[in-house]
């Protein structure tokens, strides 16, 4: 796992490297500097031009930094600042004065008067060259307005590449959220660890590809700053991956019981086995009233279909529990009476692991507390809007601050909390979130969430809930990005194709190097 930290983390952790360690303040920045110069020089031909924006911060003294670096390695190099330099302190001050003494002062653009002076700058510049962004860094926490705001716009308007340092100019490095106006960086590059705001629909658009710089901060020190979240690595998801024996049977390997899918939306349940299966589940029974199996039945091949009796729901409920090893509860189910009757008994009474989604999730809308009463290990697998009903707000106030709202639900269900998006949240109370770094544009498809759901029911058959949801969601992601690279296509993947890509994944996984395919 690497850590991922918040604006005031990463702060405490530069703290305690000077303080507790004493490595010079100077020496950090100058490490970080060198580090984003290194990963400019990869992403740019050698004959390109480079333009760094500098505002007034210790952002703006790495700026100065990788400026000096790249002018030492024979690169063509300007700089523009939106603060005049007679206003900058500290480190920043100090290599801004180390860059002087190789190089003209920088274009001054400190009034509004000035950003003609910046859009003239830009305008020179060509699809090949480079913009550095060293403006405001993880230190803003305002909306960015008037001169900044107008000057960000005019960097984003270049066709020039855009490399953000440690987060793009304008994003909130705790929620990802825009102040006001934002960098769209192709790049970024955090220095030390990744940063929070990064991990987010909104910060991945706007970060693009995030590189980790060391930048001399002992090994081990980020564990003492109390951060609350990492990344799931590769080599994480391989160690949950245990080998199957050679005296595995289809029992041994797994019931998963699927109570989804009705008339109108059989292909849930059908989708839902399917990631089941191709997860290794070795035995799937899809479970539901007597018109949804009649629906079924015709087309299933791999799982059983069960009818549930009416006239004895909870009797018959509790007779195909009894034979699972885990439970899938809600993709397409249905919110009607009947059905609110077979989710609050599966969700509340089922003493094992219960995958809640979809329509499951609905039922317990603002009433996560009383999922917190239930007897089974439950693994929530709610989308944003899903995640809002359940907690009484909006999807928009989730997507505001998607960390604090895993975590509110996990606290207040007592489950494993798995919100999905672009970087998906695996929370449990009382313990660190899990971020899953394997965005794919391509799992935007109906049926994708059917899928994870029984590839999270699969994998709890023999892991615990949220181990098994953290190795689900890695290997749908990595499905997906395999089915990418290989199609080299950004759309068109079908929810049935990201099941059938799990065993593709999880052969990856075992025998990769250690890193996602890009």
């Amino acid at each position: 796992m690497k850590p991922v930290l918040s604006r005031a983390q990463s702060r405490e952790l530069d703290r305690k490297a000077i303080q507790e360690h004493a490595i010079p303040s100077m020496s950090l920045m100058e490490s970080a500097g060198a580090g984003a110069a290194e990963i400019v020089k990869e992403l740019c031909a050698a004959g390109s031009r480079v333009l760094v924006g500098c505002g007034g911060g210790n952002n703006a003294g790495d700026g100065y930094v990788v400026a000096r670096r790249l002018l030492e390695a024979g690169r063509r190099v300007s700089v523009v600042s939106l603060v005049a330099p007679a206003r900058l302190g500290g480190d920043a001050e100090k290599n801004y004065q180390a860059h002087a003494a190789l190089s003209a002062e920088p274009t001054l653009c400190d009034l509004d008067e000035a950003l003609p002076l910046l859009q003239a700058e830009l305008a020179a510049l060509a699809t090949s060259d480079v913009i550095v962004d060293a403006v405001f860094g993880t230190g803003l926490d305002r909306a960015v307005e008037g001169r900044f705001a107008r000057a960000l716009t005019l960097l984003n308007g270049s066709p020039a590449h855009r490399i953000a340092l440690d987060v793009p100019s304008g994003l909130c490095a705790d929620t990802g959220n825009v102040l006001g106006t934002a960098v769209l960086a192709q790049d970024t590059v955090c220095f030390a660890e990744r940063k929070l705001g990064l991990c987010t629909s909104t910060g991945a658009r706007h970060g693009g590809r995030v590189h980790v710089v060391d930048i001399g901060i002992p090994a081990g020190l980020a564990q003492d700053v109390g951060f609350e979240s990492e990344l799931v690595e590769a080599v994480d998801a391989r160690s949950w991956l245990v080998p199957r024996s050679l005296d595995v049977h289809k029992r041994s390997a797994g019931h998963v019981l699927c109570f989804a899918g009705s008339p109108g939306t059989s292909g849930a349940a059908l989708l839902c086995a399917q990631g089941a299966l191709r997860s290794g589940a070795g035995l799937v029974t899809l479970a539901g009233f007597s018109e949804t199996r009649a629906v079924l039945e015709p087309r299933v091949l791999e799982a059983m279909t069960a009818a549930l009796d009416e006239g004895q729901l909870e009797a018959s409920l509790d007779a195909l529990l009894v034979r699972a090893d885990a439970v899938v509860i809600g993709p397409g189910f249905g919110t009607g009476e009947r059905e609110r009757r077979v989710i609050r008994h599966v969700a509340l009474r089922a003493n094992k692991p219960v995958v809640v989604d979809a329509d499951a999730i609905t039922c317990f809308a603002q009433a996560a507390a009383e999922l917190a009463q239930s007897s089974a290990s439950l693994v929530l697998t709610p989308h944003p809007g899903e995640l809002g009903r359940l907690l009484g707000c909006s999807t928009a106030e989730v997507e505001a601050n998607r960390f604090l709202s895993a975590t509110r639900a996990a606290k207040e269900t007592g489950a494993v909390v798995v919100l999905k998006g672009p970087y998906s949240l695996i929370a449990r109370a009382g313990e660190r979130t899990w971020i899953n770094d394997g965005a794919a544009p391509v799992l935007a498809t109906a049926g994708s969430g059917d899928v994870l759901a029984g590839a999270v029911a699969a994998f709890a058959c023999g892991l615990d809930a949220k181990r098994a949801a953290a190795i689900a969601v890695y290997l749908h992601a990595l499905s997906g990005r395999l089915w990418q690279r290989h199609s080299g296509a950004d759309r068109g993947m079908l929810a049935r194709e990201i099941a059938d890509g799990i065993p593709l994944a999880i052969a990856e996984l075992a025998s990769g190097p250690g890193m996602l395919p890009d």
